[in-house]
């Protein structure tokens, strides 16, 4: 840090109390970082900006209530000057483009490296992007995968999808797969999307009929 540049001020997003501690405890080593305050949700996230007006924000995509996307966006359109990188553990195509388009400057993965992270960060407060190689070559699949149904579904996903064949709701596939209902939510809601269905039930006729499971 240069003696004309203050410290970037960040806020960290994410329900996690673990996460949380981690990053708080990652910033705290540094002296050109000041962490100025810790969200659990999307609300208190907005609170948070509007009272403290961070550089970056540290975003978490996968919460209970407002979801990173929707909290992305709000943060976007109330507070243009604030950065906001997803950090996140899932490399989904379709939730790069759905939390990019609502204003995320750059998108990490939460494996990712201090020193990455905090490059990352001083990118961010000069306005310049980065993406992680998953979320990128997630983005390139996208573009160049043939385009049949399920082709895009990951190990996980399809994991998942079995498990709605069975009949399993989503408070039965937590349990199963020893997972949160918010994480069984998100991947309920990515494979209608790739699959481009509206319903479970059309799901697992999709799958039943490219035997996707």
């Amino acid at each position: 840090m240069t003696d004309q540049q203050t410290p970037t001020r960040v806020a960290i997003v994410d329900d996690h109390a673990m996460v949380r501690s981690g990053l708080a405890a990652f910033l705290a080593v540094s002296d050109d970082f000041e962490l100025v305050g810790e969200a659990e949700n999307g609300n208190q996230a907005l609170r948070l900006c509007a009272e403290q007006q961070p550089d970056v924000v540290l975003m978490d995509l996968v919460m209970p209530g407002m979801d990173g996307v929707a909290t992305t966006r709000a943060i976007h359109e109330r507070f243009p000057n604030i950065r906001v990188i997803a950090l996140t553990s899932f490399p989904e195509d379709r939730l790069i483009h759905e939390v990019l388009e609502a204003g995320a400057l750059s998108y990490l993965l939460k494996n990712v490296g201090a020193d990455d992270l905090a490059r990352a960060i001083r990118a961010a407060r000069a306005g310049q992007p980065t993406l992680a190689p998953e979320a990128a070559q997630a983005l390139i699949t996208r573009v160049t995968a043939p385009k049949t149904p399920g082709h895009d579904l990951s190990p996980r996903e399809r994991e998942v999808l079995a498990l709605m064949v069975q009949g399993l709701n989503n408070p039965d596939i937590a349990e199963k797969l020893v997972v949160g209902r918010s994480t069984v939510k998100f991947h309920v809601s990515s494979i209608l999307g790739k699959l481009g269905v509206q319903s479970r039930t059309e799901a697992v006729v999709v799958a039943v009929q490219h035997h996707l499971v």
